[in-house]
């Protein structure tokens, strides 16, 4: 498996965030919080690439503006809360996942064959996130992964997903607001607070 390099924003700007720096390693979870509408899914588009901004964001040495735009998000996925789905069946849009993985996420292999138009919300999120583990990211942006998911369901996607983001070392910026879950799988915390991104103290 080739290295996984960090994701570093720096000087980003979007929206009222502005000169936004961090640096998330491999194998890490910076969790992002916020009030409702301060810039939490523009700053993740704008790390995937989906919104124009300022500054540089880099995975190691390859800057963001140095790549095409969907060569960058091949590499740095966003999850977004909403996900979208453009083929009739499940399977059609994923590369064939192992029988654990889906099983870690509540399904059987049947799921493959399911129409896209009968799965529920907390569905399409748990298989949203299975579409972009697949495709072999080299960082992952979530907004929300967990948010239609009632508790038991919730953490059992997050220990899987930690699982995961430690096998692959990938950097993870992972939108949350529930401070419980942000202590479980977060080792950074991030504030968003007007126009600054202020990390937030350890939790005890």
């Amino acid at each position: 498996m080739s290295t996984i390099d960090a994701l570093s924003l720096e000087r980003l700007a979007v929206g009222e965030l502005a000169d936004a720096s961090l640096t998330i390693h491999a194998g890490e979870v910076h969790c992002l919080s916020g009030p409702s509408g301060s810039g939490k899914s523009r700053l993740l588009r704008a790390v995937a690439d989906l919104e124009p901004h300022g500054g540089q964001v880099w995975l190691g040495d390859i800057a963001q503006s140095s790549l095409p735009a969907h060569a960058w998000r091949a590499k740095v996925m966003l999850v977004p809360a909403e996900s979208q789905w453009w083929a009739e069946r499940v399977g059609e849009h994923m590369p064939r996942p192992s029988d654990t993985d889906l099983e870690a996420l509540g399904f059987t292999p049947e799921v493959l064959d399911w129409q896209v138009a009968r799965l529920s919300s907390g569905e399409k999120q748990r298989l949203a996130l299975l579409r972009a583990i697949s495709r072999e990211p080299a960082a992952l942006l979530l907004d929300e992964p967990t948010a239609n998911l009632d508790d038991a369901t919730t953490r059992r996607i997050e220990t899987w997903l930690s699982q995961r983001i430690r096998e692959r070392g990938w950097p993870v910026i992972w939108v949350a607001h529930n401070p419980d879950q942000i202590a479980r799988v977060a080792q950074r915390h991030w504030r968003i607070a007007g126009s600054e991104l202020i990390e937030v103290a350890a939790w005890m």
